[in-house]
């Protein structure tokens, strides 16, 4: 690629917990002859997500290439955050072929195209293409994309049930944006799932789009990169819920950050976690844990009451032995007190 070329940028969003971390540590660690550089936007304080990516460096994405944005969603931070961070990566020595943005859970990504039309970088970047990430399992139970004729009759009979969720919204925006769904998580989904999946993105789409399905990240990089979509100048073929107003909320997200001491048993925290989803609407939770007696860290990643959790590097000489946990709910249901009580009251390799 000339400096004269525009440098393409793939858009990775999809819901919480859909696999977009682990799709880009395999396109890290297998991008089809591509030097790869990665920018990931987290929602909340503690970098986990970016953590895992530079602890999977490799020449062709080296650690320096990977640069975190937690100030705020991209879209929302564009002069501060996310123009620098993106000149500053093709600043780079050697100049990266690629950029992959992993979005945050919550994000809009039609927001974010609008991003590249700023002034400093139009002319030098474009989005190759948009890829959404979808959860099989979770979307042919209906959370994200419910039948709109049902709940239509429902509101028929009751004025006071709405058919949009803050969550179907996001869902809905993310299909409607996208050049490619990779449908993830499919042995959790079946074979019925899946169809269901597919069926139900099918239906959200404005147009016919290719989906894949995709275990635990691993997809052919030529696949999903080199799309020349040029996203960026295709707006009005990405109907978004938001069209038509100058910026989008966030305040329907809360995240909360707890710190955590260190635990003697990891049953009993993810035991906590489940009960939280169960109990407090819980969305998200991830972070990581110290174990009493053990000489590596503990990484926490839950999607509702579907925790999982791996030891994932050994602390360093002189760290601080404690954990932190990003939790993220609808605003209503983040009760900061009981949520904290609930995580950071477990037992403790004191007592």
């Amino acid at each position: 690629m000339t400096n004269l070329e525009k440098l393409p940028v793939t858009v990775i969003t999809g819901f919480l917990g859909s696999g977009k971390t682990t799709l880009v540590r395999h396109l890290m660690q297998n991008p089809g002859g591509r030097r790869l550089a990665v920018v990931v936007n987290e929602f909340g304080d503690v970098g986990v997500d970016g953590e895992i990516l530079k602890s999977c460096a490799i020449p062709d994405c080296p650690a320096e290439n990977i640069m975190e944005l937690a100030n705020g969603c991209i879209c929302c931070t564009v002069a501060d955050d996310f123009i620098p961070t993106i000149e500053a990566l093709m600043a780079l020595e050697p100049r990266p072929d690629h950029i992959l943005i992993e979005t945050s859970g919550l994000a809009l990504p039609k927001p974010l195209l609008k991003a590249f039309d700023w002034p400093d970088i139009r002319s030098k970047i474009t989005v190759d293409g948009v890829i959404a990430l979808a959860d099989a399992e979770a979307v042919a139970a209906g959370r994200f994309a419910p039948d709109v004729a049902a709940v239509d009759a429902q509101r028929e009979a009751d004025d006071s049930l709405d058919h949009e969720t803050p969550l179907s919204e996001v869902f809905e925006d993310q299909v409607s944006c996208a050049d490619i769904i990779l449908l993830t998580k499919p042995d959790l989904a079946g074979p019925d799932g899946l169809a269901k999946a597919r069926e139900v993105i099918a239906a959200e789409a404005p147009r016919p789009l290719p989906v894949v399905e995709v275990a635990e990240g691993v997809v052919d990089a030529r696949v999903i990169l080199g799309l020349e979509a040029a996203a960026e100048d295709d707006m009005d073929a990405r109907p978004s819920h938001h069209d038509g107003h100058d910026d989008h909320e966030h305040d329907d997200f809360e995240s909360i950050v707890v710190a955590l001491p260190e635990i003697s048993d990891p049953a009993v925290l993810v035991a906590r976690i489940e009960h939280l989803a169960n109990t407090r609407n819980i969305l998200r939770v991830k972070g990581y844990a110290a174990v009493a007696g053990k000489p590596m860290r503990l990484l926490v990643q839950a999607v509702g009451a579907r925790v999982r959790h791996q030891y994932d590097r050994p602390w360093a000489p002189g760290e601080a032995r404690g954990g932190k946990l990003v939790v993220i709910a609808e605003h209503d249901d983040i009760e900061t007190a009981a949520i904290t009580e609930a995580l950071a009251g477990l037992p403790t390799a004191a007592e």
